[in-house]
């Protein structure tokens, strides 16, 4: 899959008022803008790997297609929810376990980039990732 390979993210749009709405402060907000994330995904069937680096954690996700699984967030929101293929698209849809609030997530190579797209209470943020 075009996903596989190893991504640094290069720009943001409108993140700080996504982090906002997800109700991360203001110097966690600061923070992350500059967290130098890096990405490496690893697809084998439905079994992804998802390697995240950044200034803050190294963590390493592991998630089949359609199965439920429980994530946390760089600020300790914590997440229960799926991921999909649709098409070249992988769709995530996750519940906040706090508030039962959805976040929605869809990862996508758009030209020679891969563009991370969230969505939460109507506000919408993308990262753009080039390939390492």
């Amino acid at each position: 899959m075009a996903l596989n390979g190893t991504w640094k993210v290069d720009r943001s749009e409108n993140y700080d008022k996504f982090m906002e709405k997800m109700g991360v402060n203001l110097v966690k907000r600061k923070l992350a803008a500059h967290d130098n994330l890096k990405l490496t995904i690893t697809q084998e069937g439905n079994k992804f790997t998802v390697k995240e680096s950044s200034t803050f954690r190294k963590i390493e996700v592991v998630f089949e297609l359609g199965v439920t699984f429980n994530y946390n967030l760089a600020d300790g929101t914590e997440l229960s929810g799926t991921w999909s293929l649709e098409g070249n698209k992988l769709i995530g849809k996750f519940k906040r376990t706090d508030n039962g609030n959805e976040l929605n997530t869809v990862r996508e190579i758009i030209g020679d980039e891969l563009v991370q797209t969230y969505v939460y209470e109507g506000v919408e943020a993308k990262r753009i990732f080039k390939k390492d």
